[in-house]
């Protein structure tokens, strides 16, 4: 119960006096996060949504199969094959990614990609088909009746999203790797929560995490809203 206290003492500390090596990092771990997140998005709800409605019964069955499988990645393994992608002898060595942020963007999105088409593609089927008919009888285009479809379903699309967030924010695994958990470069909460357990900084590890789930539940807050505002 004193770690606890302390950690809670240090956490309340450092964000009262706005910690120049505290608020790197959270905002590091923001950038990553959000940028992971939007272009998961982006990339991610048109596909489920193309999915979905896709009528090739046999090859949507292999994808969607793919898909489940992407959502249960273990973050660790996406960590070492970007890794190893990164690396100097990987495909993608010329980018100069590895131990960068653009690195563990890349980790994360291929963290939360799956999640986000899968779980929009299942929003979309769960769409009355009978709205496609009225859809198509007025005259629509495919992107139309798309955009029609995505729009019913839009409540599921934004919980999808908020899965895919949930899932990268507390993620450690992958930006470890790829990341490299350098000072001042690549060091995000959850790498700097491990290091200071490792080092026996209990009560500034537990202060960091108090951060993490303060942000968390803030981000999943205005999420939340949105996706009222967005359901009604």
């Amino acid at each position: 119960m004193d770690e606890i206290f302390r950690g809670l003492v240090r956490a309340a500390s450092l964000i009262w006096a706005a910690d120049s090596a505290v608020l790197e990092i959270i905002c590091l771990s923001l950038v990553v996060t959000g940028l992971a997140l939007a272009i998961s998005t982006l990339i991610g709800v048109p596909a489920g949504a193309v999915l979905g409605l896709w009528s090739r019964v046999r090859v949507r069955g292999l994808v969607t199969v793919l898909l489940y499988t992407g959502m249960g990645l273990p973050p660790v393994v996406v960590g070492l094959a970007v890794y190893l992608l990164l690396s100097r002898s990987g495909p993608l060595g010329g980018l100069g990614w590895l131990f960068t942020p653009s690195g563990m963007v890349l980790a994360q999105t291929i963290i939360a990609l799956p999640v986000v088409a899968g779980l929009t593609m299942t929003a979309v089927q769960s769409v009355d088909p009978a709205l496609r008919l009225q859809v198509r009888a007025l005259g629509a285009t495919r992107w139309q009746e798309l955009a029609a479809v995505l729009r019913e379903a839009r409540i599921g699309v934004m919980a999808a999203i908020v899965a895919a967030f949930g899932s990268i924010i507390s993620e450690v695994g992958a930006v470890m790797l790829v990341g490299g958990n350098i000072e001042g470069q690549t060091r995000v909460l959850t790498t700097a929560i491990v290091l200071n357990t490792r080092m026996g900084e209990f009560d500034l590890a537990l202060a960091l995490g108090i951060i993490l789930l303060l942000l968390t539940f803030f981000a999943n807050t205005a999420l939340f809203w949105l996706q009222q505002r967005v359901g009604g």
